[in-house]
């Protein structure tokens, strides 16, 4: 107020505060709420019925696989337009590959297998057989939510292969230590669920348990 504001400007040639007695009657008042700043975007529905944006998935109306929307991400909420319209809003994800599904986008199937719960598929590889159930037991033991689709996975093969089979299939991959999905799946594509499953291989604490293949007892030892 007393130098900078008082002396003339390179520029203008007029000292700052005549400037601003000029302007200020020109000047609008902040808005109440600041305006949200987002970022708008072109995106294609993928087969499985998601949009991706900085690496994140959002899911839409299964309807509109193939359709190209509109994305508008702010920084804390994402909305997708089809024809103007608003079709879906999710939060904000921030880590590459996380996915937020709404159950109601999906087809109907899908939301029925949605609604099959760990018990629900427990009770189901009960019904096919003890070595079902063993795989569904240590998937769930390992991570319920994560694999909960796995199980699911596994049990939706009883209607392509009858139980036996599925059930054969299941025992093959608990021999091999692999109880998923996709080695029980890989089984059955191959048609070794009609093999006979051989005893696992021995593992170093089983050799050193049962002695060792090249063990000496203590007696053989002292006579060097």
């Amino acid at each position: 107020m007393q130098e900078a504001s008082t002396r003339k400007h390179d520029t203008t040639h007029e000292q700052p505060l005549t400037r601003f007695a000029v302007e200020r009657p020109l000047l609008a008042a902040l808005p109440d709420v600041p305006p949200v700043l987002a970022v708008w975007k072109e995106v294609t529905v993928h087969s499985d019925g998601h949009v991706v944006y900085r690496k994140a998935l959002y899911s839409v109306p299964f309807t509109l696989v193939g359709k190209d929307l509109w994305l508008k991400a702010t920084d804390t909420v994402v909305q997708l337009f089809h024809q103007h319209g608003l079709v879906a809003t999710h939060p904000r994800l921030r880590k590459p590959g996380d996915r937020h599904t709404v159950r109601d986008h999906q087809p109907p199937a899908a939301q029925a297998w949605l609604e099959h719960d760990p018990q629900w598929c427990l009770a189901r590889a009960r019904e096919i057989g003890p070595s079902c159930l063993a795989v569904a037991l240590a998937l769930f033991n390992d991570q319920v939510l994560v694999n909960l689709r796995g199980v699911q996975g596994i049990l939706r093969l009883r209607e392509k292969v009858g139980d036996k089979r599925l059930d054969a299939a299941c025992e093959r991959a608990l021999a091999f230590a692999s109880p998923k999905y996709r080695t029980v799946k890989g089984i059955l594509d191959k048609g070794l669920d009609s093999e006979p499953v051989a005893a696992p291989p021995q593992t170093p604490t089983d050799t050193y348990l049962s002695g060792g293949r090249f063990g000496r007892d203590l007696n053989s030892l002292l006579l060097h």
